[in-house]
């Protein structure tokens, strides 16, 4: 795939804009690139909440039954603020969910749904409860998706089967979990109608029938449920999604919509920066919600990532750190929630994973190792609940409730993510404003040398299956380390950033 490289461009000379001076020094080809910039920790700030890790997606339902999806969700819930899991497939008919007995009438059994549902709690996060797909004793037609797992992608044969499969599973959940519970999930219906995983035609007209089913099915449960769509990929639709709702007073309490960095640039989209496109389709829908006739609805975006393609390399390379940084820095304020598609390699759409380092969209890999992802989403849950004034592109400045100042750095993102090219660096040098005198500084870096365990695999001669020493050892190679200490020269701070890097530096007041 072919992603631009970027030069962050800087306002040369002295210019100070909101509490922060930003100079850029050029290099010859041969020496780092220099930035010079000034943060006030006093400046006043504005919300910073953690939009971009409080949910993600994994692999098909049945999947989460695994003891190593298990563990890779734990893991990543111990590193971020993950609050919400979601994936495809609840009524796929592996899991068992419908049936009808000789006579057609329904049959439901959600034994296996508990057993998801059970775990994810078990967990700490909850369910964006994706309704989908198709059982076959409910299909119009036995129309597959391509994916290896085979869900069923056809409409209805009858809605008032369909309406009561709806009906049952809600009142399910409820008597199970509790209304207080499940009225703070949510529910999702279908995934990506404008693609092939949903074969009604006309496909917006036919899919806003099945949204009105389900939307109506479950309100009539509770009113507290929410429930929300189009899911479409690309951005689309969401205009159309909330002019229907209003017109035929259907239940919308969300929209949710899908984009990835390399999918085409969507119609009245600006992309800035390399794989800018995502947080331009990402405005893009935003207006066009403020514009509507519900201009305050929620607006989550239920998958994103840098790539849509599985096998890329930069979904293992250290390019997911300066990548993630620049997504949430351009994102703010956009969405409620993103959800990064996906937190583990535990992952079957185009079949059993084939190794470790085969370029699954999981922050961690086969056999638990984890990618430079994880590390960079590790690294900015350390980010402050106040997002304060920067001119600087490649910088983010928050800062915590006590005091503390949390400033993100980065250098690219670079398409040249896993190339043996020697990487230009990056020298920062950070003059921080209104902090303790006697403050104490550390670091937490994503790169080529931390968090990265690509370089170690090569060097095993890159195993498919490696054994359990070198699996403990990669394990190892793949995590950042501890937050080293920094060392401030009166408000000075100096840093060097290697190509695709990521630098998260807290600030903490004398105690």
């Amino acid at each position: 795939m072919n992603i631009g490289g970027v030069t962050v461009r800087r306002i040369l000379g002295a210019a100070l804009l909101a509490g922060c001076l930003a100079v850029n020094v050029p290099a010859r080809a041969d020496e780092p690139r220099r930035e010079e910039m000034a943060i006030d920790a006093a400046a006043p700030g504005r919300p910073f909440p953690h939009f971009w890790e409080r949910m993600m997606g994994s692999g098909r339902a049945a999947l989460s039954l695994r003891d190593s999806y298990r563990q890779d969700l734990r893991a990543v819930k111990a590193a971020t603020g993950l609050a919400y899991v979601r994936f495809h497939a609840i009524f796929h008919d592996e899991l068992g969910v419908y049936a009808e007995d000789g006579v057609g009438k329904p049959v439901f059994n959600f034994q296996y749904v508990d057993q998801v549902y059970d775990g994810l709690l078990a967990a700490g996060v909850r369910p964006f409860v994706e309704l989908g797909f198709m059982p076959r004793a409910l299909a119009a037609r036995l129309d597959y998706h391509p994916f290896w797992y085979r869900p069923v992608v056809s409409p209805p044969r009858r809605y008032a089967a369909w309406d009561r499969l709806i009906d049952a599973f809600a009142r399910h959940l409820v008597e199970r979990y509790g209304l207080d519970e499940v009225a703070q999930w949510y529910f999702e219906v279908w995934n990506e109608p404008n693609l092939d995983f949903w074969t009604g035609r006309p496909a917006q007209t036919t899919y806003f029938e099945l949204y009105d089913h389900t939307a109506k099915a479950l309100k009539q449960v509770s009113p507290r449920l929410r429930v929300g769509g189009p899911a479409t990929a690309q951005a689309a639709w969401v205009d159309a999604m909330i002019a229907h709702a209003a017109k035929a007073q259907v239940p919308l309490d969300f929209v949710s919509t899908h984009f990835y960095g390399d999918d085409k640039p969507v119609a009245g989209g600006v992309p800035s920066g390399p794989h800018g496109a995502v947080c331009a389709a990402v405005r893009k829908v935003r207006d066009e919600i403020a514009a509507s006739a519900m201009p305050h609805l929620p607006l989550f975006i239920s998958e994103f990532n840098a790539t849509f393609k599985a096998g890329e390399p930069i979904l293992i390379s250290p390019f997911m750190g300066p990548w993630l940084a620049d997504t949430i820095s351009r994102c703010d304020g956009l969405a409620e929630m993103m959800s990064y598609w996906t937190f583990s390699d535990v992952f079957e759409e185009q079949g059993v994973i084939r190794g470790p380092f085969l370029g699954g969209y999981g922050l961690i890999g086969v056999d638990g190792i984890r990618k430079p992802a994880f590390a960079a989403f590790a690294a900015l849950h350390r980010l402050g609940e106040e997002r304060l004034p920067v001119e600087a592109e490649n910088v983010l400045a928050t800062r915590r409730s006590d005091g503390r100042l949390i400033v993100a750095v980065w250098n690219g993102p670079d398409k040249e993510a896993v190339s043996e090219v020697p990487p230009p660096p990056l020298d920062v040098i950070l003059t921080l404003r209104g902090i303790d005198p006697e403050a104490s500084g550390s670091i937490v870096r994503v790169d080529a040398g931390h968090g990265d365990a690509l370089g170690l695999f090569r060097e095993m001669d890159s195993p498919t299956y490696p054994n359990a020493s070198q699996i403990e050892a990669l394990r190892q190679a793949g995590e950042p380390g501890p937050p080293a200490s920094v060392k401030l020269t009166g408000s000075r701070l100096d840093l060097q950033i290697p190509r695709n890097g990521l630098a998260v530096i807290e600030i903490k007041p004398r105690q």
